[in-house]
């Protein structure tokens, strides 16, 4: 008698679906970030940043006081564009009124200081109190601001932010026994540590201060845009409507952004307080936000460097024109109209040529240098 052997059933073989270039990027920005890789990610941040401090170390040891200054001012304007690039470069949200988040902070880090010098409670550890709590008001004015901002889009956006901006003036003079109306508030600094020397420059000091900060801000900055909640920003600004449907919670994200951009913003102020030992509200003006939405679109809208460069700009623009209007013989009226308009000038017309002849900025100009000279290089090889 014959059996019949019947064949064992095979599974079938797993068919795995295709998913769309969007669909991976979104899901890789919701899935956490590997340990290995994120580990590597931060090691390399902080090899840059204490690069950057040495050089920054020596470079501050070979200049003038004034350029220690403008140094520090550098620093300080770096703190505020790099969250700004965040924001619009990489969230997409345009914002008019960060002139009034730097207005926070330097306003807590001037009142705070005072109140110490008046308490007789003197020493440069203070900046350690006042500086986060500067930021801690900023951030909260960011809450404010953002939760608006989740709702609005385009235009609307910017009227909410420019309305923002012109309301820090009106402010102070509303609670002038605080803020001292437009006459502002001197804010007490304590002098170098005598650890390092009696004729120490106090320039050079603040300039550490100053990078000190400003690498703090990059280095935060530059972890954030790399983890799963800088490519949740990305999916944000490229199409909301897929974003949402990949699981991002649309309007918690623009809200984070807002908040560490506004942080940035406050950081920034305090410092600038602190190096000016100053602060008024024609500083923290609607010229200041505007000035620094266009350092980042000259810089390179969407990076690091690019607002690094924005930053150096709006020290270095005003500065160059005007020694240029000072270098011209004319009227005291005459010179007075150019030294309030011409840098503004100068700084209208670098941007349209930029755009002309660079439209991702100063660094996109680099980069595309760079890829041409890669390309050559390896042209000649093969």
């Amino acid at each position: 008698m014959t059996t019949t052997e019947k064949a064992a059933p095979q599974s079938p073989v797993p068919v795995t679906p295709q998913r769309s270039p969007l669909q991976r990027f979104v899901t890789a920005g919701l899935a956490p970030a590997l340990p290995g890789r994120g580990g590597s990610t931060l090691l390399r941040h902080l090899i840059w940043v204490a690069v950057g401090a040495v050089a920054v170390y020596f470079i501050s040891y070979g200049i003038e006081p004034f350029r220690n200054y403008q140094l520090a001012t550098v620093a300080a304007y770096l703190c505020v564009t790099v969250g700004l690039t965040m924001l619009t470069g990489m969230n997409g949200q345009l914002s008019l009124g960060h002139g009034a988040f730097m207005a926070c902070g330097a306003y807590t880090v001037a009142l705070m200081q005072n109140e110490f010098s008046d308490r007789n409670i003197l020493g440069n550890w203070t900046l350690l109190v006042s500086l986060p709590l500067g930021v801690l008001v900023a951030s909260i004015a960011g809450v404010v601001i953002g939760m608006c901002a989740a709702r609005l889009r385009g235009p609307y956006l910017a009227g909410v932010t420019l309305a923002v901006a012109l309301v820090v003036p009106a402010f102070t003079t509303r609670f002038a026994s605080v803020f001292n109306a437009d006459q502002g508030l001197s804010v007490y600094i304590a002098p170098a540590p005598a650890g390092l020397g009696p004729y120490f420059p106090p320039e050079r000091w603040l300039a550490w201060i100053a990078i000190i900060c400003a690498m703090v801000a990059v280095l935060l900055i530059a972890n954030l845009v790399r983890s799963r909640f800088g490519r949740s920003f990305k999916a944000v600004r490229d199409d909301e409507v897929a974003a949402r449907l990949c699981g991002i919670h649309v309007a918690r994200t623009q809200v984070l952004a807002f908040v560490v951009s506004a942080a940035c913003a406050g950081l920034g102020g305090g410092v600038l307080a602190v190096i000016s030992s100053s602060v008024s509200p024609s500083v923290f003006g609607l010229t200041l936000s505007l000035n620094l939405l266009l350092a980042i679109v000259l810089g390179g809208l969407g990076s690091l460097f690019g607002a690094a460069w924005g930053a150096l700009l709006l020290v270095v623009l005003p500065y160059a024109t005007t020694e240029l209007a000072r270098s011209f013989e004319m009227s005291p009226g005459m010179a007075n109209k150019l030294e309030g308009n011409l840098p503004l000038a100068i700084f209208g017309l670098t941007l349209i040529i930029v755009m002309l002849l660079a439209p991702g900025g100063i660094q996109g100009a680099f980069r595309k240098a760079g890829f041409a000279i890669r390309r050559r290089l390896h042209a000649r090889r093969t």
